[in-house]
């Protein structure tokens, strides 16, 4: 354990190195707790690079606390589409509400309050909190718990709740409480750009002397490999229904997308955004989908092979643990059916901006639909 003037020079050194080499962030231009709050959300299972655009588009739509917790979920929605875990947008919403009704608009400084907020766990009360007001926290994410890992040769599972508990006692220690932001920024930082995880750059660690990985020559093995939960293939099938007129037919997202679904429950994968008619299928897509489609229309077209099917380009897409593969069929109809809960809308619409919330998986089928329809003229 690292202490008294050994301590001192390691903090030092970190926080001069994240002073010097510090990402230029949009979020890093504020300490708002607001925008501090946003950027961490967004960042949980997302890259940087592909956070920032989101992140400057979102604010501009929504720049403060208020603003965000009275727009629609639709359009809250519609602004995260594209970036995923729609989970979090939902959650982001519902916490700026309760920070409306019951903090009156100002993000709480109190840290069990700010777990108490969906969305919100250890982590990211401690990154906010500290970030944008000084509070003396230590914020352990994935990119600390390696870094701290190497730093201590701490071997096994790291999300094991025991080495958990110690890895956040190990932050606590080296926590600098006179700059408790930049601090827990600069591990992050260091985790991030230097200690990776894989091929650490020692020579450019400004901490590397006090690695205890290092001097054992097992930086490069830490941490060690978790086992990772095994993988579940699932396959759905999905109708592009095409009118005439280039228009097709989406639902609305499902109001259980929010909760915990099982692996093939569409609600769970698919459903949390404005979608095609889809089925989870076992076996022979098509025939799932035409069964699906004769219930869900009430119609005999579907079962008695009025209805052609035109297979598109299959679509992968990975959520957790779970490989999804997405065979979209492109179904032309006389006329539309009126669903409830649904809307029908210019295909093109769909593959290109739309003002729906919409994935990039079903715009990927759409331009997919697109490029068939194009191909049969």
């Amino acid at each position: 354990m690292l202490q008294g003037r050994e301590l001192t020079i390691f903090r030092r050194k970190l926080l001069n190195w994240f002073q010097r080499y510090r990402r230029e962030l949009p979020w890093r231009a504020s300490h708002d707790a607001y925008r501090v709050w946003l950027s961490e959300i967004m960042l949980q299972q997302t890259r940087v690079a592909a956070v920032i655009p989101y992140y400057e588009r979102f604010l501009a739509r929504f720049p403060t606390v208020e603003e965000l917790a009275s727009a629609s979920e639709e359009e809250v929605l519609r602004m995260w589409s594209g970036l995923g875990y729609y989970s979090r947008a939902r959650n982001l919403q519902r916490a700026a509400q309760e920070i409306v009704g019951k903090f009156s608009g100002t993000f709480p400084r109190n840290e069990a309050d700010v777990r108490h907020l969906p969305g919100i766990g250890a982590y990211t009360a401690a990154a906010i909190l500290s970030i944008a007001h000084g509070e003396k926290l230590a914020a352990l994410d994935g990119n600390v718990a390696r870094v701290l890992s190497r730093l201590f040769a701490i071997t096994g599972d790291l999300r094991e709740t025991a080495r958990w508990k110690e890895l956040q006692r190990r932050a606590d220690s080296l926590l600098d409480t006179k700059s408790p932001g930049d601090w827990n920024q600069a591990m992050m930082e260091v985790g991030a750009t230097v200690c990776t995880p894989r091929a650490p750059q020692c020579l450019l660690c400004p901490v590397a002397q006090y690695c205890e990985g290092r001097k054992q020559g097992i930086a490069e093995r830490l941490p060690q490999v978790r086992k990772k939960r095994e993988v579940v293939e699932v396959v759905l099938a999905s109708a592009v229904l095409l009118d005439a007129q280039g228009r097709t037919l989406l639902l609305a997202p499902s109001k259980r997308s929010h909760e915990r679904e099982k692996h093939d429950d569409i609600a769970a994968l698919v459903s949390e955004m404005w979608h095609f008619p889809t089925v989870a299928a076992r076996a022979q897509p098509k025939e799932a989908l035409r069964e699906h489609l004769s219930a869900f229309l009430k119609s005999k077209a579907a079962s008695n092979g009025n209805l052609k099917f035109q297979p598109l380009r299959p679509a992968r897409h990975t959520v957790t643990y779970r490989a999804l593969t997405l065979r979209p069929y492109r179904i032309c109809v006389s006329r539309l059916p009126r669903v409830s809960g649904a809307t029908i809308v210019p295909l093109a619409e769909v593959a290109a901006h739309s003002s729906l919330a919409i994935s990039n998986l079903t715009r990927k089928v759409a331009r997919s639909a697109m490029a068939a329809a194009a191909a049969t003229h």
